[in-house]
């Protein structure tokens, strides 16, 4: 075996080692940063839901109690603000999602479905459970979903929705008193859920591992050929060169050139010995002939 094929056997062996260790370690770490991006969209979406609430409760409810006794406004209600939000940004972002689900609401739209409501039992259930994180398939596409705890820790909520009795009579006109009632302190009533889409952050973090893999193979096959080039002029050709010679040598033919490379490496050391070697045979031969 020709040592130009020994040595790029070699040097594929390890490029392919070393590609399939970056491969794997690269397509791990996109794959990762992407959940991480996804899941920080989640987070800034319930951190946006939760600043509409707060502005409702404290700088829009206050403008309205006045008006709030002869007519009621669902928009000074903190989780009707908040999911107004959302649909309004979901014109533009439909695969975007926000919902305060809840089991018995006084909106019918904000009502939970089954999957929503088997995440509310999870918080019925482990009162210390603050967050639940997961993924499902929607009709935009698969989402990951965030979820944390409705739960009453205010004797002001019980005003709407204690009993029927008791809650404001704009309300009840407005709503009906079918739903919405029975609500106790510190019970888990519903669960903010945020929903966003995977397939855009997932996406691009495969189309920068294929950049990355594409623009690996291309520095290797230009490394391939750049060593192979340098090795045939610095190596294989002067060696076969003087590997001719000193065939020729052997064979009896005194009429040999000399082999001069211009170098110090190795190369340089093996033609001076050659040299030398051809003028003690050429020196022998002469006292041999004498």
């Amino acid at each position: 075996m020709k040592l130009v094929v020994k040595f790029n056997l070699v040097f594929v062996s390890v490029f392919l080692l070393g590609l399939g260790v970056a491969a794997s370690v690269s397509y791990d770490l996109l794959q990762n940063n992407a959940r991480d991006e996804i899941v920080q969209n989640a987070r800034i979406m319930m951190e946006a839901a939760l600043s509409t609430r707060s502005y409702t409760s404290t700088q829009i409810r206050p403008l309205l109690d006045t008006q709030m006794k002869y007519t009621f406004l669902p928009q000074s209600v903190p989780a009707y603000a908040a999911t107004e939000y959302f649909n309004d940004l979901r014109k533009k972002y439909p695969e975007y999602s926000y919902k305060e689900a809840t089991l018995n609401p006084t909106n019918p739209r904000d009502r939970a479905n089954d999957w929503e409501a088997d995440i509310i039992a999870r918080f019925r259930q482990d009162a210390q459970q603050t967050e639940v994180m997961g993924e499902r398939e929607a009709s935009t596409g698969r989402v990951l979903y965030l979820a944390r705890p409705i739960q009453i820790k205010s004797e002001a909520c019980l005003t709407c929705h204690s009993t029927v009795d008791v809650a404001p009579k704009t309300m009840i006109d407005y709503y009906g008193n079918a739903n919405g009632f029975g609500w106790k302190l510190n019970e888990v009533v519903g669960a903010q859920i945020t929903s966003v889409p995977t397939a855009v952050p997932i996406q691009r973090a495969r189309n920068t591992f294929r950049a990355f893999m594409i623009s690996l193979t291309l520095v290797f096959l230009f490394i391939f050929v750049a060593l192979n080039l340098m090795l045939f002029l610095i190596v294989i050709r002067p060696v076969t060169r003087l590997s001719r010679l000193a065939d020729q040598l052997s064979l009896g033919n005194l009429e040999v050139p000399e082999f001069t490379v211009r170098s110090n490496d190795e190369i340089g050391v093996l033609a001076e010995s050659f040299t030398r070697m051809r003028k003690s045979l050429l020196k022998a031969m002469k006292m041999l002939e004498e």
